[in-house]
This record gives C-alpha cells, structure tokens and sequence, in this order.
C-alpha cells in the first residue's frame, strides 16, 4: 500500500481476503473465542494464584477483576483494527498495514513457529495429562496428547466449516462443568470466611504478588485474538467480529469470577493452593468420588475444545503468510484441498505442536507462548492509535470507545506483561523468553532471504 493510499481518503474501507469460503457465522466467531479462552487455566490455574498470594483469597479475587477488566480494554481496542482489516491472518495483516512488511512477517514468525504450536502442545499437554489420571497409567500423558493432535488435525483438514462446528458443540459442553461448579458451590457453600481478607499472606508486598497473579490469570484469559484470524472466512465480520471478541470476552470474565468465588465457598485459599488440581478437589467435595472423575472428563472436553480453537486459527495465520510469499516453503503452504482447506498450514501448525508436547511440560509452554505473543499484542494495540492518524478518513463501522484511554490501557497491560516475564518472575522465565526473543532475531535473516526471492 502507498503512501497516499494510508494518508486520507485513498484508505480503504474494508480490506478482504480472497481464497477461503465464507462460512463462518456469528456463533463459530463468538466460539472461538470462548472456546481458545477457557480452556485449562480457569481449573488449574487457582492453585497457583493462591500459591502467589500465601493462601490468602483477597488479592487473587481482585487479580481476576483486574486482569478481566484489562482484557476488556485489550479487546475493545484490538476489534477496532480487527474490523478496520478483517483479513484472514489476523495480527500478521494488521501489523503490516501500520508498521511495515518486516514487523508483520516477524509477528507471523513467532505465532507459527512459537504461540501456536506452544499452545497446542501444551493444551494437548494438558489432555493428555488428565487422561492418564483417569487411565491411572502417567506413561500415557504424552502418547495421548500427540493423539489429540494428531486427531484435531484430521478433523480440521476435513473442512473450514467441521472445525467450526467442533468448536460450537465443545464450547457448549465445556460450559456444563463450570455452570455445575457455580450452581453447587453456590447451593452447598460450606466456607463462610470473608473473600477478600486477608488480601495477601503475611510479609509478602501486594505489588509484587499481583504482577506474579496478572501474568497467571492473563494465561486463563489468552486466546481471545485467535478469531481475528478467521476474520477472511466469516460471512459478516464488520457486524460479527466486535460482537464476537467483547462479547466473548465478558462471558468469559464473569464466568472466571463466579466460578472461582465457588471454589472459595467450598474450600479455602490455603486448601487450594495445595492442590493441583483445584476444580476436581470442589467437584469431590461436592459430588463425591464419582463428581471428581466426571469434572476430569468435562476438563478433557474443555481442553479438546481449546486445542481445536487454537489449531484452526494458527494455520490461518500460516496461510497468510504464505498468500503474501513471505514465508518458507510459501507455495506449499498456500494450497488449499478439496474442502478449501489450507491443509499445509494446518500440517505444519499440528507438526511443530506435536514435536513441542514430547516435552509433556503444560507450564514451560504456555508460559513460552504468552511472552511471544505479548510483544506484538502490544503493538496491534499501539496500531490502532497510529492508523487513526494515518488513515483519518477511513470507515470506521467500529471505533474503540473512550478514545485513547482505552488504547492506552491496554498498551501499558502489554509493556508490564513483556517486562515482568524478562525481570521480574524468575530465572525459569527470563530464559524462555530470551530463547522466544532468540527465534524472533533468526527471523531477521529469514525474512530478507524470502524478500530477495520475491524480488
């Protein structure tokens, strides 16, 4: 795009993307979203909240309200751009548009090669892991989360509109466990202690804490973007997209804060905080031995769902990437199959997630993929207030209300995220995200190879 095609009037109203079928309605946008969110962070990620807070409840109650709120403001900001650009791609186009072909092709990098994968795998991970709980076998956790993948792929490949009639029918059902968590937890309260007191245990500093609580619950928020992707396929996105992300988004917060207000009035934050699996603990208590194993299978569906949500719109970004030739093997990766399926893209996505699960580490993974995507949610964020300079006379079907605080709020969440990860949360995480940032340098060379291949 020129430069006095961005500079006014020459801006386009809405740019589309050519190639996929159309078949993706209101219901697979606003799945996506709650299907790629909740996922395993809302059943395992208490323990680890309380753990941070020293068994106190304040401060990890306040860290969901906290954390919702600023998601909110990330994705009132983000389906601006969303809907400005709804190409399939999702982050990758919107980058490129604002800042250039080589910050849109490094975001593409990492989400191909880094967040995708990473989340599939540890998701799968996770899948795998409850599995073998269930089989009462550990050796078959890994087996069985490259058979998640290895079936997500087959069912994907199948067609555009399969995959999003999976994740339909699995965000249904991922919601029955967590609606009987809060009916029950509700009806058979047996903790009385206050919820917000203590805030923190003794001598540990709420600052600090909250920063280690934002980065664990953004991990349970995560996921939200994914339907950015699949904007090229969707019948309406200008009308569905903001509905889609904000909507889902909203669900999804008060969802995470009933729920965990449940566990509470079942068993208190120093119950939880020992236990690895927190919402299977709340499910004995309140149904028994047999409760316990019905939320394990109701977390494997949830999880499945999640896996599903991020496999189908990681090989979308793949497909754009290779629909511009600026990705390796761009021509292999752009065929699409009978069903008009970027069958390539989805094998390549599955591959890499596979060969990350061998790992069977759930937590080293998702913590890999936040800190990757973070750096360039930030800047999407940062996007949308330069393309309202630079494009001033573009239609705008949607524009982020309480223009530029919202924007801004949702920039400084991504500058803490980046810069608690890199110094603030421990060794563990300062190397994962040098090695994040060491793949994304290696693009650096990659991506003037592909340029002069194009010239």
């Amino acid at each position: 795009m020129t430069k006095k095609e961005k500079s006014g009037a020459g801006a386009p109203q809405q740019i589309g993307s050519d190639g996929l079928r159309k078949t993706m309605g209101m219901g697979t946008a606003m799945s996506v979203v709650v299907g790629c969110v909740i996922g395993s962070g809302v059943f395992f990620k208490p323990q680890a909240i309380y753990t941070a807070t020293g068994g106190a409840p304040g401060l990890g109650l306040v860290a969901w309200i906290v954390t919702g709120l600023v998601t909110l403001c990330s994705a009132l900001t983000f389906s601006e751009i969303a809907i400005l650009i709804p190409k399939t791609g999702g982050i990758v186009p919107y980058l490129t548009e604002s800042f250039g072909d080589k910050v849109g092709f490094l975001s593409g990098w990492i989400q191909v090669l880094i967040f995708y994968p990473a989340m599939v795998a540890g998701l799968a991970v996770a899948f795998g892991n409850q599995a073998a709980v269930l089989l009462g076998n550990q050796s078959m956790a890994v087996p069985v989360a490259i058979g998640c993948i290895v079936l997500l792929t087959v069912l994907n490949c199948a067609s555009s509109k399969a995959a999003g009639n999976i994740q339909i029918v699995f965000t249904i059902c991922k919601l029955v466990p967590l609606i009987l968590l809060i009916v029950f937890g509700f009806a058979k309260a047996q903790n009385d202690a206050p919820l917000f007191k203590p805030m923190v245990g003794d001598g540990l500093n709420p600052v600090v804490v909250m920063g280690q609580l934002m980065i664990a619950v953004l991990f349970a928020f995560d996921g939200w973007t994914g339907v950015g992707a699949i904007a090229g396929e969707m019948k309406n996105p200008a009308k569905d997209l903001p509905k889609a992300i904000v909507g889902g988004v909203s669900v999804i917060m008060i969802i995470y804060l009933v729920v965990n207000i449940a566990y509470l009035k079942i068993l208190p934050a120093s119950e939880l905080a020992k236990l690895d699996a927190p919402a299977s603990a709340v499910a004995t208590v309140l149904f028994g031995s047999i409760g316990g194993k019905l939320i394990a299978v109701g977390i494997m569906i949830s999880v499945f769902g999640a896996c599903n949500g991020f496999l189908l719109a990681g090989s979308r970004v793949s497909y754009a990437m290779a629909e511009t030739g600026s990705f390796p093997a761009s021509s292999k990766l752009v065929k699409l199959n009978g069903a008009d399926v970027p069958v390539n893209s989805v094998l390549l996505v599955a591959v890499i997630g596979a060969l990350f699960a061998i790992s069977g580490q759930f937590n080293m993974l998702t913590d890999l993929a936040i800190f990757s995507i973070w750096i360039f949610y930030t800047l999407t964020f940062a996007a949308v207030i330069k393309l309202r300079k630079d494009w001033p006379d573009a239609e705008r079907s949607y524009k982020v209300p309480l223009y530029p605080v919202i924007p801004v709020i949702a920039i400084a969440s991504g500058v803490f995220v980046i810069v608690n990860q890199l110094f603030l949360s421990g060794m563990h995480s300062t190397l994962l995200s040098l090695g994040s940032l060491a793949v994304l340098v290696v693009g650096l060379p990659v991506y003037r190879v592909m340029q002069n291949k194009k010239k």
